[in-house]
């Protein structure tokens, strides 16, 4: 009599491998955390940002306001999105080239951001950004999915 098929072993195995692979991404998401932003504490960043950004948290993110602000930045932001790839602008490409990590660290920076502003919204932000970065329709609806599971304020 032939043995019949049980797939728990087999089913436990993939469990286990998921298991794994989900906790080797929750590392590398700690490790980004740990190192996030941390070219802002230091020259040529540090000067700039020490001086706008008291000007720039009472700003509205988007306006033009908030653009002219960003223009003496200039120099600064170069610097940061050369050494921090969880910007668009640190690519070629844009979004296109970043890995699921950059993604992840972009759209949490994104609602961080927006909490230093006294209007700050992470569904306007992610509106804006669609605009900016020319995210897919399929992208930004994963993004409003993730701030709506998470209970984020519109």
């Amino acid at each position: 009599m032939e043995k019949k098929y049980d797939s728990t072993l087999d089913t436990m195995k993939h469990i286990h491998r998921v298991q794994e692979l989900l906790q080797q991404a929750c590392n590398i998401l700690a490790k980004r955390g740990i190192e996030h932003d941390q070219s802002k504490l230091k020259s040529p960043e540090k000067e700039l940002y020490d001086e706008l950004t008291p000007i720039l948290e009472n700003l509205t993110y988007g306006s033009e306001d908030y653009k002219k602000s960003l223009e003496r930045l200039k120099p600064a932001l170069e610097h940061h999105y050369k050494n921090n790839t969880h910007h668009p602008e640190h690519y070629k490409n844009g979004v296109d080239d970043m890995d699921l990590f950059d993604v992840i660290e972009m759209f949490f920076d994104w609602k961080a951001a927006g909490e230093r502003h006294k209007d700050g919204n992470i569904f306007k932000s992610i509106e804006i950004n669609k605009k900016r970065f020319k995210l897919s329709d399929q992208l930004t609806k994963i993004f409003e999915n993730t701030a709506t599971n998470l209970k984020y304020k519109k």
